[in-house]
């Protein structure tokens, strides 16, 4: 009987030899945070630390010295071409009201829809290129700042803000610029204060889109 056990053994040590040693024992606190495959747990039996299996932080990787937020010229493409889309949208709106309220004395006919379509479509672009200059203007001088101060914070969300707004309105005199100005710092102050109210009552602070 003891022969048979001894023979057991040596046995499964030879296997256990042949195919990467003797398999490590574990206790149950060990094995408590090994993930679960199916119904049960991984085999205590794999020549693997089950310690190193378990998740703990971020599962992307990413180039050396690169941030986890995308930067100002990342976000640029996006915000114009948003800017645009969402400019069109409210314009196609806008001139689809104006066209009803212009043609309401007429019955509907050709002439009529014709009207409506082409007010449609001189709103939607000019809504479109008006939203997408001030998004062009406000990137543009994000980045700009960024690379003068070295710095990424909401300074330079505020004053891009601030200046998109004076140049916009440039055109209307220096009180249409002041009025600019003093709407994009509204604005762009109070989206630096949207992407830190939860810093700024004690939550985790948000993922930050400038």
């Amino acid at each position: 009987m003891d022969n048979s056990s001894a023979g057991s053994g040596g046995f499964k040590g030879g296997l256990g030899g042949l195919f990467g040693g003797g398999a490590p024992e574990y206790s149950n606190t060990e094995l408590s945070g090994v993930p679960l495959t199916g119904m049960s747990p991984l085999s205590p039996y794999l020549n693997v630390d089950p310690r190193y299996l378990v998740q703990d932080t971020d599962e992307f990787i990413l180039p050396t010295g690169a941030n986890k937020t995308r930067g100002r010229f990342e976000l640029a493409f996006f915000t114009i071409g948003g800017s645009c889309m969402t400019g069109a949208a409210l314009g196609a709106v806008n001139g689809f009201r104006l066209g009803l309220k212009e043609t309401r004395d007429m019955s509907w006919s050709k002439p009529r829809n014709v009207q409506i379509l082409n007010m449609v479509t001189r709103q939607g672009a000019s809504w479109a290129n008006s939203l997408g200059s001030v998004a062009l203007l406000y990137s543009a001088f994000g980045v700009a700042i960024e690379k003068a101060r070295g710095a990424e914070d909401d300074i330079n969300t505020i004053a891009a803000g601030t200046l998109t707004g004076v140049l916009f309105k440039s055109a209307s005199g220096l009180k249409g610029a002041a009025r600019g100005g003093l709407v994009g710092l509204a604005l762009s102050g109070a989206y630096a204060l949207y992407n830190n109210w939860d810093h700024i009552t004690g939550s985790s602070t948000p993922s930050r889109l400038y």
